[in-house]
């Protein structure tokens, strides 16, 4: 068993010290190129050297930022600075312009470190902050003001030549702040979430007591696909990957997964539900093209029925399924699932396809993972169990069981930035009020079924889960994506629903449009409304030409 680190310079300095001259990552000199490697050991040496030129630089207890997409100077950046030096500051790349540059003023950064693809908008949202220093993961030399992270690395290789240690000398304590995360939501909303190295060593060293790498005797590879700035990348990918030796390649972008995942030989991915769901869709699709469905059908519903008491039932078909596996790169053992709620039947059609399929749970002031499913012991339907140290439960249960999560661990952070009003809020004697509600089954695995600020309250004060009728609604092949609301009408509350239709499925379906279309949706929402009580019912409908605007990690955008 790993043992467990209680800091991220611990880790960092586990990681070298166990995985040395082994590939700790996998990067790109040009789209489409050959991948490359770097080692954990020269990881290390690369933080220890960038973290030095800071610090003689006289960056020491400042807040710097890092932006950009998915990289390995993303990462060394946010180690270099994270490791006693100061407080890093993710920031989310696809905010616009006057976003960024308030946030920056939120956080008091006193530098940035961004790629070149997001420098524009850098400098324009940091025009009206002068004293902000700008750092280029790209520029070759200095530039009109801004420095570039290669000569600061040769300067801090300089300085580590020449004797200097004190960057790696510096004090690491559990309970430094050391990140501010902000969450999803304009400014004026978004919450400075502070966390410590505590929070971070905690939650990587227990999400990996229920996911065991190791069984990949060949290989540990992984592609980071989720931006970085998310915790849930950071701590399963990045920093999961540093804790089991594994290797974490950067993928070019969403429409190279696949090949990417065959360059990398890569055995576990993690990501949300749209692009497990985006590839399950594919498959199908492609089974169907080539006469295969039903055989593939037959055969998960035998390894269903018989899974339970035969473990092993899957590899017994294994031959059906061998151009699924093809298909996701020929390598490929685990998918861990997160940032929103997965589809179910999605989850054990991999498991029957031989591919183990984890759900877990979180939120950023978590760091963010709160339960997973053990993946010896997985449920499709469950977001899992409370991560070993972690206690949760219910507070004031319905008839159903359902009530509000309320969670404590080593994981929870310090608090909201500035924020004392809505620290109080959510934190109380170290519980965690997630703001999420849920049930505990009889194994005491969690399942989620929706948002306390989305819920809708009836008349007679029936609660209804806009996720719960989404989820019905979503099984309709011709419903690509819903969002689900309650409206005042006639002195009544309804359950209307906005639909974006599938349109390869409309297609096929000889692409309807007007009254035919809404009749062919209306039957779809019948069928839905039939799996439901009759006070969740959807009444009112209506068709959308776009896609939903949504988050940078693929969450629907619902106000």
């Amino acid at each position: 068993m790993l043992r467990k680190v209680t800091d991220l310079r611990d880790l960092l300095n586990f990681a070298a010290d166990q995985y040395g001259s082994q590939a700790a990552y996998l990067y790109k000199e040009k789209v489409g190129g050959p991948y490359l490697p770097i080692s954990f050991d020269r990881f290390r040496e690369d933080v220890n050297a960038f973290g030095s030129a800071l610090l003689a630089a006289d960056f020491k207890d400042k807040h710097i930022g890092v932006i950009g997409e998915n990289r390995y100077e993303w990462i060394v950046s946010y180690f270099a600075v994270a490791c006693g030096l100061g407080t890093i500051v993710p920031l989310d790349k696809e905010l616009p312009v006057q976003e960024i540059g308030a946030l920056a003023a939120r956080a008091q950064l006193t530098a940035v470190i961004y790629s070149a693809k997001v420098g524009s908008k850098i400098r324009e949202a940091l025009a009206d902050q002068p004293d902000v220093r700008l750092i280029c993961m790209d520029a070759s030399g200095s530039e009109d003001g801004v420095f570039s992270f290669q000569s600061i690395l040769e300067k801090g290789r300089e300085l580590r030549e020449a004797g200097d240690t004190r960057y790696e000398n510096l004090p690491v304590r559990p309970d430094d702040f050391c990140t501010l995360i902000f969450t999803s939501g304009t400014t004026g909303l978004a919450k400075g979430v502070m966390l410590c190295h505590r929070n971070l060593a905690y939650d990587v060293s227990a999400l990996y007591q229920y996911v065991e790498l190791d069984r990949f005797k060949d290989k540990k590879a992984a592609l980071s696909i989720l931006p970085m700035h998310h915790t849930f990348e950071f701590t399963a990918d990045v920093l999961g990957s540093l804790h089991q030796g594994g290797t974490l390649a950067f993928c070019e972008g969403l429409k190279y997964i696949v090949r990417n995942m065959e360059q990398a030989e890569v055995t576990y991915l993690i990501a949300v539900p749209l692009i497990f769901e985006n590839m399950h869709s594919k498959i199908w699709k492609t089974a169907e093209k080539n006469g295969k469905a039903d055989k593939m059908r037959k055969a998960i519903r035998v390894i269903r029925a018989i899974s339970h008491i035969d473990r092993k039932a899957s590899k017994r078909y294994a031959r059906i399924f061998k151009d699924v596996h093809a298909a996701l790169g020929g390598h490929v053992k685990l998918f861990i699932v997160g940032g929103a709620a997965a589809d179910p039947n999605v989850i054990s059609n991999y498991l029957a396809m031989g591919i183990n399929m984890v759900q877990g749970y979180g939120m950023t002031e978590c760091s963010p993972i709160i339960a997973l499913n053990p993946d010896y012991a997985s449920k499709p339907a469950a977001v899992g169990l409370p991560l070993p140290g972690t206690e949760l439960f219910i507070d004031e249960p319905d008839s159903d069981g359902i009530g509000e999560i309320v969670c404590k661990s080593p994981a929870v952070m310090l608090g909201y930035y500035k924020d004392e009003e809505e620290t109080a809020k959510v934190l109380k004697d170290g519980w965690l009020r997630t703001g999420d509600y849920g049930y505990l089954d009889r194994d005491g695995y969690l399942y989620i079924t929706g948002r306390k600020k989305n819920v809708i309250v009836t008349k007679n004060g029936k609660n209804i889960f806009p996720e719960e009728v989404e989820y019905y609604l979503l099984k309709s092949p011709y419903i690509a994506e819903t969002v689900v609301k309650g409206i005042e009408e006639k002195g009544d509350l309804i359950i209307t629903a906005e639909i974006f239709c599938d349109r390869d499925a409309l297609q096929a379906a000889g692409s309807p449009e007007g009254d035919a279309l809404n009749a062919l949706l209306k039957k779809e929402i019948d069928k839905a409304n039939d799996q439901m009580p009759l006070y969740k019912r959807v009444k009112r409908f209506e068709v959308r030409e776009t896609e939903f605007e949504k988050t940078t990690t693929k969450k629907i955008k619902r106000w």
